[in-house]
């Protein structure tokens, strides 16, 4: 070996482990990875990565996988957490169609989406559903609309706050509608649904992750679907979609993915979507989220570049939506 080698071998040496961690030996036994969760615990997103958490368990040879909630800030208050954490791929981050609304509803965003994280591959979509309290005199979406009409400037819509998959689906559903609704952001889906059960607010457009149990108990009233097709669900099957009940082109459909920091090593990064990949096709992982009306992702998504491509192209959707909404999620 020549002098020049001879120097630079601490220094390669040195760079393997600056974050605690050389691919090789990655996940490390004693270590955990954790899930960071940009909302609260108990929403749709977070049932969602403690899913995930378990199914990755195993093909990531056992160590635990646990989910941290960091909520706030329409999702960027955790994903900054991520971005901000050691790239040594022992935190990782759960986000939804959030991580293409963030870059025009969150000011002086503290990151950047397309640059600063690891694309690993997405996780699964997730159909939403128009819902109201279960007090509400309308049965079905032709009485719905009827009740909207006769009570226009006294409508509460709930969402679980700003930049929020319910959010973006009310901007959708009042612009279809072509009707102003008072909106009620909270700071999570589960205090949003509490209250929506509870009569303190009348709608909510939230994903079938969150929605579906309450719907087969008969906790809320439901009126459709968002997707293209109705759905196979049991529980959701007779729904119709809003398009086929007239609001034109309205389809909004929530993916989940999942990222780490910039720098992540390669090989890294290989480990964890090869585990993504196994989780992915988890039976019993399948079954849990075709439970709550997600379908799971197994087409080319799953590859971390087809994943970026992916959220790029909802950032071009949805970036103009939002700027002409003019909301923001300080």
């Amino acid at each position: 070996m020549n002098k020049f080698c001879k120097s630079i071998a601490p220094l390669a040496l040195l760079a393997t482990t600056a974050f605690g961690v050389q691919a090789a030996d990655f996940p490390v036994k004693d270590r955990v990875i954790t899930i960071v969760v940009p909302f609260t615990a108990g929403g749709p997103t977070d049932r969602v990565a403690r899913d995930l958490a378990e199914a990755m368990r195993k093909p990531l040879g056992g160590v635990s996988v646990v989910v941290d909630n960091a909520a706030g800030a329409g999702g960027s208050i955790g994903a900054n957490k991520v971005a901000k954490s050691n790239p040594d791929g022992h935190t990782l981050l759960l986000h939804h169609i959030g991580m293409a609304t963030m870059p025009a509803l969150v000011r002086n965003i503290p990151f950047k989406v397309e640059s600063d994280f690891e694309y690993l591959g997405m996780v699964n979509d997730v159909p939403m559903t128009l819902i109201s309290r279960p007090t509400l005199a309308a049965n079905n979406f032709a009485e719905l609309r009827t009740w909207l009409e006769a009570n226009k400037g006294k409508v509460n819509l709930a969402n679980a706050g700003v930049g929020a998959a319910s959010h973006l689906c009310g901007l959708l559903l009042q612009n279809a509608l072509k009707m102003d609704m008072t909106t009620v952001p909270y700071k999570g889906t589960a205090p949003a649904m509490t209250d929506l059960i509870g009569g303190q607010v009348d709608l909510m457009c939230d994903q079938t992750t969150n929605t579906t149990g309450q719907i087969e108990a008969k906790k809320v009233k439901a009126y459709a679907v968002t997707t293209q097709k109705r759905l196979n669900t049991p529980a959701l099957k007779d729904l119709p979609t809003l398009q086929e009940l007239g609001l034109k082109d309205f389809q909004v459909t929530i993916f989940h993915g999942l990222y780490a920091p910039k720098g992540t090593p390669p090989d890294v990064q290989k480990k964890l979507n090869d585990a993504l990949k196994v989780a992915l096709k988890d039976p019993d992982f399948i079954k849990k989220q075709e439970g709550l009306g997600a379908v799971v992702v197994s087409d080319k998504r799953m590859e971390p570049a087809e994943h970026k491509k992916f959220v790029a192209a909802e950032i071009a959707k949805w970036s103009p939506i939002i700027k002409a909404a003019g909301v923001y999620a300080d």
